[in-house]
């Protein structure tokens, strides 16, 4: 699914008003033939700021250090934004990487404040600090325009960081689509469980995707979410935008995406449907 994403970005030529050179990430370079084949790919990464360590960390004032890895190359750059509480080391980031090494283009993943080797606390997460840490990643890290591919909840922080600069996120890939989710799924629980969940302060949702089976999701997280809803009135992107879901995705529906897809302002937008395809879209 990752390769059909790619597909996508690679018809995308930058328009004058971008101001820079056209670049055509042609999809013969696709994902489909380099995940076909175990990686070879040693990668030359930025200097990390701590020691004996893979992974380089981007100080942040008054936030968490951010866990990330970097490959220089060319303009376009692509960051991948993982969604809730996933790592920078998941499939579609480490695919998207293997792509953007193929092509010689500059390529971040890295880990939200409180997930994997990031510093901070989860359970004192928002969605706020979450926009934050994409929008340092962008102003502090990247060089030049950027196209960024958002997976799930990043989708949501993805449309906030288009939002904040729109000069250098000049195109994004959603996968799974995650906009205002966590708040639509609160708001549709019976009056009665919505009122247990404001006493106890903690959210226990049912989840295949985690290993206790469950996300213990702050009542705190969802309030404050609360602040950040797109889906009720248009969304002032303008960049290129493409949107992929799976048709059998249990978690996130695919209506979703229709539903950014108006929302959005933008005239450039496409959305993918994946008959078979679930919620991570891993094939």
């Amino acid at each position: 699914m990752v390769g059909a994403g790619m597909a996508a970005l690679g018809s995308w030529v930058p328009h004058q008003r971008w101001g820079r050179e056209a670049v055509f990430l042609g999809f013969h370079h696709g994902l489909s033939a380099l995940l076909a084949r175990k990686s070879e790919w040693t990668p030359r990464w930025v200097p990390a700021c701590r020691p004996k360590s893979s992974v380089s960390f981007l100080s942040q004032p008054d936030l968490p250090n951010l866990a990330y890895k970097k490959l220089k190359g060319k303009s376009l750059g692509i960051i991948f934004i993982p969604g809730y509480i996933s790592n920078m080391n998941g499939t579609k980031a480490l695919a998207i990487g293997e792509f953007c090494k193929s092509l010689g283009h500059a390529y971040i993943r890295f880990g939200s404040s409180g997930v994997g080797n990031s510093d901070g606390n989860l359970q004192e997460c928002t969605v706020e600090k979450w926009r934050k840490d994409v929008l340092s990643v962008i102003d502090d890290l990247a060089e030049g325009p950027q196209i960024l591919v958002g997976s799930s909840l990043g989708q949501w922080l993805m449309l906030h960081a288009a939002i904040a600069r729109p000069q250098k996120v000049i195109a994004f890939v959603g996968i799974a689509t995650a906009v205002d989710d966590l708040v639509t799924q609160f708001n549709q629980l019976p009056v009665e469980v919505k009122k247990e969940i404001e006493m106890k302060g903690v959210w226990t949702m049912p989840s295949k995707y985690s290993e206790k089976g469950v996300f213990d999701i702050q009542y705190g997280f969802i309030k404050e979410a609360e602040h950040h809803c797109l889906l009720h009135s248009p969304i002032p992107v303008n960049c290129p935008i493409r949107l992929l879901h799976g048709m059998k995705d249990d978690i996130i529906p695919w209506h979703t995406s229709i539903q950014v897809a108006d929302r959005v302002v933008s005239k450039d937008v496409d959305v993918i449907l994946r008959k078979h395809s679930d919620h991570r879209m891993k094939e």
